[in-house]
């Protein structure tokens, strides 16, 4: 055995060398591969989890939009419709012309051209402004609701961390919701006497020199309306429409110099006011404006779509009279105030891309004030 031993030891050596080593490397593999394995999982579950929550944001973007939809909008269309229904009442004025029209004695025919340029003034006016309004209106509560879903979503989350949480995470009470939400009546009780004053002093200003014989097509009429609506966005402060649609809060000012400042006394801000101020952020901003140029437009143009309809493309094509056009013209307030399920003009407005990019984004990246 010895002399095996003397003879062989060095290849023993090298075989427990050898044998030892693999053994080594096959521990530090599994090792590894145990490692790799834990981490895929860990992963895997990263992603699953990440996948359920995108799949919760989506589903629950979904059921915010179709709130908009379904609840908030129609109750401020309606009531939108019926103010500029009665504001802009077209009525009397053509009570007065048939009035006058069958019994010729009892208007000079200066009040009749008075009567005619009012109804001129006062048509175009009830059709941009009812534009204006509803395409303003439904962008403005679809802000809100989704500034109001985001903070739903995100304090909900907050609160299934543990009763702690659950006290701590300052929730959106139901009266601040509400108080929130009927905040889109404001349009409709304060800002409509501006706006109607407003809307008339560009009318008025584009019409001026147009005869009530003067022959318009589609193009010209287009081109007026157009014209009418740049005139009323250029007058004002930059994002004019926020003095329509909200109003003026000291608050908004106090949020504004507290965050620029070392001042964090934020004591006075309720829940309510956060969300009107986030809402003011974003109806502020230029992106917000962008949409608003984008949808007036498309709706100029989805507008002109109706009235040619309406007037039969022959006549509006090749012209007609002003007045001719103007009871057309007349018609269209109610179509473009109509309840949102029935109305072409806002489901047109919501499935345009830069819009539902708008909103999509607004929703995913709301900031955190």
């Amino acid at each position: 055995m010895w002399e095996f031993w003397s003879r062989h030891r060095r290849k023993v050596y090298t075989t427990l060398g050898v044998l030892g080593s693999g053994y080594l490397f096959y521990k530090l593999y599994d090792a590894h591969r145990r490692r790799v394995s834990d981490l895929e999982r860990q992963l895997a579950g990263e992603r699953q989890n990440d996948e359920l929550i995108k799949a919760q944001m989506q589903e629950h973007f979904e059921n915010i939009q179709r709130i908009a939809d379904t609840t908030t909008l129609p109750h401020a269309i309606l009531y939108l419709s019926s103010r500029v229904a009665e504001d802009l009442d077209l009525l009397p004025l053509t009570e007065k012309l048939m009035k006058g029209k069958g019994q010729p004695n009892t208007l000079t025919s200066l009040q009749k051209l008075e009567l005619w340029d009012e109804l001129k003034i006062q048509s175009f006016t009830r059709m941009v402004l009812s534009l204006w309004a509803m395409t303003l209106l439904s962008l403005y509560i679809r802000v809100q609701v989704n500034i109001l879903g985001r903070h739903l979503y995100i304090d909900t989350a907050r609160g299934l961390g543990s009763s702690y949480l659950l006290d701590e995470a300052g929730l959106i009470d139901r009266n601040d919701q509400q108080q929130f939400l009927e905040s889109t009546d404001f349009l409709s009780n304060h800002g409509m006497p501006n706006l109607i004053s407003n809307m008339r002093a560009a009318v008025t200003e584009v019409l001026n020199g147009k005869q009530l014989k003067d022959f318009f097509n589609s193009t010209v009429l287009h081109e007026t309306t157009v014209q009418i609506l740049d005139m009323f966005m250029s007058n004002g402060s930059p994002h004019r429409w926020l003095d329509y649609l909200m109003p003026e809060d000291a608050r908004f000012n106090k949020f504004v110099t507290s965050s620029n400042s070392d001042n964090t006394d934020l004591s006075n801000i309720t829940k309510f006011d956060q969300l009107m101020i986030e809402t003011r952020a974003v109806l502020s901003s230029a992106e917000f404006g962008n949409v608003v140029d984008i949808s007036l437009k498309t709706m100029v143009d989805a507008l002109m779509e109706d009235i040619i309809l309406q007037c039969g493309e022959g006549n509006l094509l090749s012209g007609m009279p002003l007045a001719k056009l103007l009871p057309r013209i007349a018609q269209m307030s109610p179509l473009l105030l109509e309840e949102p399920n029935k109305n072409r003009f806002i489901q047109i407005i919501r499935n345009i891309p830069e819009v539902e990019l708008f909103f999509t984004l607004l929703y995913a990246n709301m900031p955190t004030l």
